[in-house]
């Protein structure tokens, strides 16, 4: 499942390689408040599973989380299944931008 409010907090984190948004790119794959919304649990993945950035990336997404109002707990879990496919993934946008159709 993936919370819209959740979304639309994680949308300004961009990809720190393509300079576009992780929630148009289609990384977020799932994205959850727990309880009361004091924590959250996101599932996501990158555009390449080789990505030298990605310990910063993946705490770029935490820190954002952890900006959130009342959130105090925030998990990050980083997958590559299913593997990324911006042809299917990414927003209509993102496609255009990137040549995809």
């Amino acid at each position: 499942m993936r919370d819209p409010v959740l979304l639309e907090w994680l949308h300004p984190v961009q990809d720190p390689e393509m300079f576009l948004s992780i929630v148009d790119l289609g990384l977020i794959y799932e994205a959850n408040f727990r309880p009361e919304k004091t924590g959250a649990d996101v599932v996501m993945t990158l555009t390449s599973p080789h990505c030298p950035v990605a310990d910063t990336f993946v705490a770029n997404v935490k820190n954002r989380l952890l900006e959130y109002p009342g959130m105090v707990e925030a998990e990050v879990k980083l997958v590559f299944e299913p593997k990324w496919d911006p042809k299917t993934m990414a927003s209509d946008e993102v496609k255009d931008r990137l040549g995809i159709w």
